[in-house]
């Protein structure tokens, strides 16, 4: 089994945050925080596999991935209400569970393309910054007063 990058950053910072857990909290916070730490890892990877699945046309329709989600969005609910009724510490949980986003981060920031001071670029100063918004990656709509 080949883990993704981001799987093992997350596991990595998992085994840290656990670790710390440990020493500075209590038992139970530490069994809490490990608990989200496992659901957050079967949860990414199926949602990587489902989405590897999805850009390399292995599923057919929408639906299907629709369904998958809905499928493991459900797996996740009822696994977290199990942990919840057998009384694990509820931010310890949430900890865990949210531990695969700075693993997405550092891997994303890791991985990334480097700068090229020779790319195109417009000027400091031109104008057309003034029409772009970076929010939608496209020129901005044009006002009814500019229109007038």
């Amino acid at each position: 089994m080949t883990l993704d990058p981001i799987e093992r950053t997350s596991f990595a910072l998992s085994a840290g945050a656990i670790a710390a857990a440990s020493a500075l909290a209590t038992p139970h916070f530490a069994v809490s925080l490990a608990t989200g730490a496992v659901l957050s890892a079967i949860n990414f990877r199926a949602l990587r596999a489902s989405a590897v699945a999805a850009f390399f046309g292995e599923l057919d329709s929408r639906m299907l991935w629709n369904g998958l989600f809905a499928i493991r969005f459900a797996f996740l609910a009822v696994a977290i209400g199990i942990a919840t009724s057998a009384n694990v510490d509820p931010t310890g949980l949430c900890v865990g569970l949210s531990l695969v986003v700075p693993g997405a981060f550092l891997e994303a920031w890791r991985t990334r393309p480097p700068i090229d001071p020779n790319a195109p670029a417009l000027d400091q100063d031109d104008e057309a910054w003034d029409r772009w918004n970076p929010w939608l990656a496209r020129e901005r709509e044009p006002r009814a007063e500019e229109d007038e």
